[in-house]
């Protein structure tokens, strides 16, 4: 029997073509609580950036970050873990030679090095502000939960950041332009976790949705992980079932094809 079930927000819950939560998915999210269900975000995004989502419900708890900082529906931590800060010192010395954007991501805010069009698309891709520009060598490195990298898919590879400068991270990216680095460990999977002790809900009883890169370990690592239609092959291959697009009620057909709703 689910007991819970884990959504991401962007592709996901939040359409990438309104911005917005569907009425369907609405629906499902209030029918899951009366039923008794719990139900999670699990999102790349900050908190603070959750609330950027206008008319957000509420949930039982939320993994963001991509599982780095993890909290319940009081907002009470139940989790978290920052970059180290001598990796953080590794890649500030080699930015000064081969310079990119890099976003900074703390537990209430957020920092860009500089900004580029993959910048701007991107955030304006899930309709949040850019954040403000705050050199590399002016940069916090305490209490840095995630980096946003704006690197290709290309360079990413050629540099090899994590490999050479970072040993206590890894990294995840669920889009052409840029790609998270987050604490070693702190994955979805690792939020879920986190979330489901703290609940007393067995791994068995959990129920997963998402269409990114970033999801694709909590979608393996759950009971039942879904792909939205929307969702890369490589997601798809890691679901137990592939549902429709989030513009097309992928997430009350989804709970609806398993006899949740």
């Amino acid at each position: 029997m689910i007991k819970a079930v884990f959504f991401d927000i962007d592709g996901t819950l939040v359409s990438f073509n309104t911005h917005k939560i569907p009425e369907s998915t609405l629906y499902a999210l209030d029918s899951l609580r009366q039923k008794g269900i719990k139900t999670f975000i699990a999102t790349g995004r900050s908190w603070r950036q959750i609330q950027e989502v206008k008319d957000f419900p509420i949930f039982d708890g939320y993994i963001t970050l991509n599982g780095s900082y993890c909290i319940d529906d009081k907002g009470e931590t139940i989790y978290s873990n920052c970059i180290p800060e001598e990796d953080l010192a590794r890649l500030a010395e080699f930015h000064r030679e081969r310079p990119f954007p890099v976003e900074f991501v703390y537990n209430d805010h957020e920092t860009m090095t500089e900004v580029n069009q993959a910048v701007i698309d991107a955030w304006e891709k899930v309709n949040v502000p850019v954040p403000p520009i705050t050199p590399m060598q002016d940069s916090k490195r305490k209490g840095v939960f995630q980096l946003g990298i704006f690197l290709t898919r290309e360079e990413e590879t050629a540099l090899k950041l994590t490999d050479r400068f970072m040993p206590g991270c890894e990294s995840m990216r669920w889009s052409p332009d840029f790609f998270d680095i987050i604490p070693k460990g702190s994955r979805k999977s690792c939020g879920i976790d986190k979330i489901i002790s703290h609940y007393g809900i067995k791994l068995s009883e959990v129920m997963s949705f998402g269409d990114g890169g970033n999801d694709i370990d909590m979608i393996k690592h759950a009971s039942i992980g879904i792909a939205m239609g929307n969702a890369g092959d490589d997601v798809k291959a890691a679901a137990d079932y592939t549902t429709t697009t989030v513009d097309e009620d992928g997430v009350l057909n989804a709970l609806k094809h398993f006899g949740i709703l």
